[in-house]
């Protein structure tokens, strides 16, 4: 813990900068890395309790004051600190970065207390893809998007610059596939049914039952675990998973960005996955195949002639991305089921191949509109916006 004099030292380092003040003020840059480290506390905060989150969904029956709940909470409470900060001071952002900050918080606060009615209401969210939880992960990608706003106007160039700013995408992937988690986890859950095996406690799996007039058997199983179309999975991951890693390439401006960024978020998957099995929660599918799509974007970034990057990048990612799941749901399989010794265990959700012709069109929609807006920013409009300081208050 730390003493007395070390919060008195810090409050009489911090008081002078609270004062009001617009945004795009002139900050002081050891202001401004205090400012983004709080933010990557709370977002790993936030990102340790929403990988939990799904396992625990998954055995348990819900609980508003369930540990995952509590350990995103934390993250919530220091993410509305500090865009409390950023609005009051006007330290650390632009209008626009304060603006997106600010909506995503307070749509992700009004969010929460329609998360909680709609349970109250209507029991068990059978699916992540519900409307208030659609409105939490809206919430928290329009917070992410102004903080890698600020950070990318406001860091020094250098590879702290990088490597925070590749960390700040990373939790902005994270979000985005975050509802992709339910058909992760469910598809082994059903492989698990089919081995005569269980992951959910009996009293989830009765009250899912009963909230849809069924018995537990199969079909029930198949209403709580994939209760989605097949093809919203690979469309999903493409169009959006795909987009955030163009982002990311052309923001980072370095190749292998995006295979990086998807791997750092793979990898915290993988890490997370022997943790909770081995405390006895429900393993999920690792979406691996997006190291693979993240890979042939950098590569398409090697075209020149962004129009044409666009049709062979989107054309080559979803090829690539529909490729990698097949393989994993062969290959990876396996793997799955030896560890935990249950063979036919599949090791991704299941594939709806036609659907490759629209993923890779939305895809493709969506990083012709990437390049069009990057296109209309000159490298020395993006100078004069930053808010680089070197001021003290």
């Amino acid at each position: 813990m730390k003493s007395p004099a070390s919060f008195k030292k810090a409050a009489a380092w911090a008081l002078p900068y609270w004062t009001r003040g617009q945004a795009g003020r002139e900050t002081p840059q050891d202001l401004f890395r205090v400012l983004y480290f709080g933010w990557l506390v709370a977002l790993t905060l936030k990102l340790l309790g929403s990988a939990w989150d799904v396992s625990w969904h998954f055995k348990w029956l819900r609980d508003d004051l369930a540990p995952p709940h509590l350990l995103n909470s934390a993250g919530t409470a220091i993410a509305v600190a500090l865009t409390v900060i950023h609005g009051y001071t006007g330290y650390g952002v632009d209008k626009a970065a304060l603006r997106l900050i600010q909506w995503g918080t307070g749509i992700f606060l009004i969010a929460v207390p329609l998360d909680l009615i709609n349970h109250r209401v209507n029991g068990l969210d059978i699916t992540s893809w519900s409307p208030s939880h659609i409105m939490l992960y809206l919430g928290t990608f329009f917070m992410i998007a102004g903080v890698i706003r600020g950070w990318f106007m406001g860091a020094p160039p250098g590879r702290e610059r990088t490597v925070v700013l590749g960390a700040f995408f990373a939790f902005f992937l994270e979000n985005v596939h975050f509802p992709e988690q339910h058909q992760e986890y469910g598809i082994l859950s059903i492989g698990a049914w089919d081995n005569h095996a269980t992951y959910a406690e009996p009293i989830l799996l009765r009250f899912a039952a009963d909230q849809m007039g069924r018995p537990v058997d199969r079909t029930m199983m198949l209403g709580f675990a994939l209760p989605v179309p097949d093809y919203l999975y690979p469309v999903y991951a493409v169009v959006v998973g795909l987009s955030v890693l163009v982002v990311a390439r052309l923001m980072i401006g370095r190749f292998g960005a995006a295979s990086l960024v998807a791997a750092a978020y793979v990898g915290f998957r993988t890490l997370i996955w022997p943790l909770l099995t081995a405390t006895g929660f429900p393993p999920s599918a690792v979406p691996f195949f997006l190291v693979v799509a993240g890979l042939v974007v950098d590569l398409a970034f090697l075209v020149r002639m962004p129009y044409l990057r666009a049709v062979l990048g989107a054309v080559g990612g979803t090829a690539a991305a529909y490729g990698a799941l097949v393989a994993q749901s062969t290959i990876m399989g396996g793997v799955y089921g030896a560890i935990k010794g249950q063979e036919g265990l599949v090791g991704a959700p299941p594939l709806a191949t036609s659907s490759a012709v629209w993923a890779g069109l939305g895809l493709l929609a969506a990083w012709l509109a990437v390049e069009w807006i990057a296109g209309r920013r000159s490298p020395q409009e993006a100078m004069e916006a930053r808010v680089i300081a070197t001021a003290t208050p």
